[in-house]
Protein backbone atom coordinates (compact mmCIF):
# COMPACT_ATOMS: atom_id res chain seq x y z
CA UNK A 1 0.00 0.00 0.00
CA UNK A 2 2.76 2.40 0.73
CA UNK A 3 4.37 1.83 -2.63
CA UNK A 4 1.05 2.45 -4.44
CA UNK A 5 0.61 5.67 -2.55
CA UNK A 6 4.18 6.77 -3.40
CA UNK A 7 3.60 5.95 -7.08
CA UNK A 8 0.34 7.92 -7.05
CA UNK A 9 2.11 10.82 -5.34
CA UNK A 10 4.87 10.74 -7.98
CA UNK A 11 2.29 10.58 -10.79
CA UNK A 12 0.72 13.77 -9.45
CA UNK A 13 3.99 15.51 -8.55
CA UNK A 14 5.96 14.90 -11.76
CA UNK A 15 3.46 16.68 -14.08
CA UNK A 16 3.27 19.56 -11.58
CA UNK A 17 7.06 19.87 -11.54
CA UNK A 18 7.26 19.73 -15.33
CA UNK A 19 4.54 22.37 -15.64
CA UNK A 20 6.30 24.54 -13.05
CA UNK A 21 9.65 24.24 -14.86
CA UNK A 22 8.06 25.14 -18.20
CA UNK A 23 6.26 28.11 -16.64
CA UNK A 24 9.52 29.27 -15.01
CA UNK A 25 11.38 28.96 -18.34
CA UNK A 26 8.72 30.95 -20.24
CA UNK A 27 8.54 33.61 -17.51
CA UNK A 28 12.33 33.92 -17.54
CA UNK A 29 12.40 34.25 -21.36
CA UNK A 30 9.56 36.78 -21.28
CA UNK A 31 11.38 38.87 -18.66
CA UNK A 32 14.61 38.69 -20.68
CA UNK A 33 12.74 39.71 -23.82
CA UNK A 34 11.07 42.66 -22.10
CA UNK A 35 14.38 43.80 -20.66
CA UNK A 36 15.95 43.68 -24.15
CA UNK A 37 13.01 45.60 -25.59
CA UNK A 38 13.30 48.29 -22.90
CA UNK A 39 17.02 48.60 -23.53
CA UNK A 40 16.42 48.89 -27.26
CA UNK A 41 13.81 51.61 -26.79
CA UNK A 42 16.05 53.49 -24.36
CA UNK A 43 18.99 53.27 -26.76
CA UNK A 44 16.77 54.44 -29.62
CA UNK A 45 15.58 57.43 -27.57
CA UNK A 46 19.15 58.30 -26.64
CA UNK A 47 20.20 58.15 -30.28
CA UNK A 48 17.34 60.44 -31.28
CA UNK A 49 18.37 62.92 -28.59
CA UNK A 50 22.10 62.63 -29.34
CA UNK A 51 21.79 62.96 -33.13
CA UNK A 52 21.42 66.76 -33.12
CA UNK A 53 24.46 67.04 -30.85
CA UNK A 54 26.52 64.80 -33.12
CA UNK A 55 25.49 66.73 -36.21
CA UNK A 56 26.30 70.00 -34.46
CA UNK A 57 29.76 68.65 -33.59
CA UNK A 58 30.37 67.70 -37.22
CA UNK A 59 29.20 71.16 -38.27
CA UNK A 60 31.59 72.79 -35.84
CA UNK A 61 34.46 70.63 -37.06
CA UNK A 62 33.64 71.57 -40.66
CA UNK A 63 33.61 75.24 -39.67
CA UNK A 64 36.92 74.79 -37.83
CA UNK A 65 38.50 73.21 -40.91
CA UNK A 66 37.20 75.99 -43.11
CA UNK A 67 38.55 78.63 -40.72
CA UNK A 68 42.04 77.09 -40.58
CA UNK A 69 42.26 76.56 -44.31
CA UNK A 70 45.37 78.61 -45.18
CA UNK A 71 43.70 80.69 -47.87
CA UNK A 72 40.86 81.73 -45.57
CA UNK A 73 43.08 82.05 -42.50
CA UNK A 74 45.47 84.42 -44.27
CA UNK A 75 42.62 86.60 -45.52
CA UNK A 76 40.98 86.74 -42.10
CA UNK A 77 44.22 87.28 -40.13
CA UNK A 78 46.14 90.28 -41.35
CA UNK A 79 49.73 90.83 -40.20
CA UNK A 80 50.21 93.28 -37.34
CA UNK A 81 53.78 94.11 -38.32
CA UNK A 82 56.13 93.19 -41.11
CA UNK A 83 58.00 90.67 -38.90
CA UNK A 84 57.45 87.19 -40.32
CA UNK A 85 58.03 85.44 -36.95
CA UNK A 86 55.31 87.54 -35.32
CA UNK A 87 52.91 86.77 -38.14
CA UNK A 88 53.78 83.07 -38.02
CA UNK A 89 53.09 83.05 -34.28
CA UNK A 90 49.83 84.95 -34.80
CA UNK A 91 48.62 82.44 -37.41
CA UNK A 92 49.57 79.42 -35.30
CA UNK A 93 48.00 80.93 -32.18
CA UNK A 94 44.84 81.60 -34.15
CA UNK A 95 44.71 77.94 -35.26
CA UNK A 96 45.38 76.68 -31.72
CA UNK A 97 42.68 78.93 -30.26
CA UNK A 98 40.16 77.69 -32.82
CA UNK A 99 41.15 74.11 -31.99
CA UNK A 100 40.87 74.62 -28.23
CA UNK A 101 37.48 76.24 -28.70
CA UNK A 102 36.25 73.06 -30.42
CA UNK A 103 38.08 70.55 -28.23
CA UNK A 104 34.93 69.29 -26.53
CA UNK A 105 33.42 68.19 -29.85
CA UNK A 106 35.64 65.11 -29.89
CA UNK A 107 33.19 63.27 -27.64
CA UNK A 108 30.48 63.45 -30.31
CA UNK A 109 32.51 62.44 -33.36
CA UNK A 110 34.34 59.22 -34.14
CA UNK A 111 37.94 58.72 -33.06
CA UNK A 112 39.03 58.34 -36.66
CA UNK A 113 37.40 61.64 -37.60
CA UNK A 114 38.96 63.41 -34.62
CA UNK A 115 42.40 62.07 -35.57
CA UNK A 116 41.96 63.29 -39.13
CA UNK A 117 40.91 66.76 -37.93
CA UNK A 118 43.91 66.89 -35.57
CA UNK A 119 46.23 65.76 -38.36
CA UNK A 120 44.82 68.44 -40.64
CA UNK A 121 45.43 71.10 -37.98
CA UNK A 122 49.00 69.91 -37.46
CA UNK A 123 49.66 69.78 -41.21
CA UNK A 124 48.42 73.35 -41.60
CA UNK A 125 50.70 74.53 -38.78
CA UNK A 126 53.59 72.62 -40.36
CA UNK A 127 52.87 74.28 -43.70
CA UNK A 128 53.01 77.74 -42.12
CA UNK A 129 56.23 76.92 -40.27
CA UNK A 130 57.83 75.51 -43.40
CA UNK A 131 56.90 78.63 -45.36
CA UNK A 132 58.31 80.85 -42.58
CA UNK A 133 61.62 78.98 -42.69
CA UNK A 134 61.91 79.39 -46.44
CA UNK A 135 64.75 81.59 -47.61
CA UNK A 136 62.33 83.47 -49.88
CA UNK A 137 60.35 84.63 -46.88
CA UNK A 138 61.65 87.83 -45.34
CA UNK A 139 58.46 89.63 -44.24
CA UNK A 140 54.93 88.90 -43.11
CA UNK A 141 53.50 89.77 -46.51
CA UNK A 142 56.01 87.50 -48.20
CA UNK A 143 54.96 84.72 -45.79
CA UNK A 144 51.37 85.17 -46.90
CA UNK A 145 52.45 85.05 -50.52
CA UNK A 146 54.54 81.88 -50.06
CA UNK A 147 51.74 80.04 -48.23
CA UNK A 148 49.15 81.03 -50.84
CA UNK A 149 51.49 80.00 -53.66
CA UNK A 150 52.04 76.66 -51.93
CA UNK A 151 48.26 76.18 -51.75
CA UNK A 152 47.83 76.75 -55.48
CA UNK A 153 49.95 73.68 -56.23
CA UNK A 154 48.07 71.29 -53.95
CA UNK A 155 44.88 71.08 -51.89
CA UNK A 156 44.95 72.32 -48.32
CA UNK A 157 45.12 69.80 -45.46
CA UNK A 158 41.62 70.90 -44.47
CA UNK A 159 40.13 69.69 -47.75
CA UNK A 160 40.81 66.01 -47.08
CA UNK A 161 39.49 66.25 -43.53
CA UNK A 162 36.40 68.11 -44.70
CA UNK A 163 35.75 65.42 -47.30
CA UNK A 164 36.05 62.74 -44.60
CA UNK A 165 33.56 64.61 -42.38
CA UNK A 166 31.07 64.84 -45.24
CA UNK A 167 31.38 61.10 -45.88
CA UNK A 168 30.95 60.27 -42.21
CA UNK A 169 27.87 62.49 -41.84
CA UNK A 170 26.30 60.97 -44.93
CA UNK A 171 26.87 57.50 -43.48
CA UNK A 172 25.02 58.49 -40.28
CA UNK A 173 21.80 59.05 -42.18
Amino acid sequence: MDSTRIIDLLLFTIPSLITGCIAYYFFKEHTKNEDGRRRFLLKKDLQVNAMPLRLQAYERMALFLERISPSKLLIRTAPISSNKEDYERLLINNIEQEFEHNLSQQIYISDKCWNIVTTSKNATIQLIRKAAMSEKTDSANKLREVVLTEMMDRPSPSDAALSFIKDEVSSIW
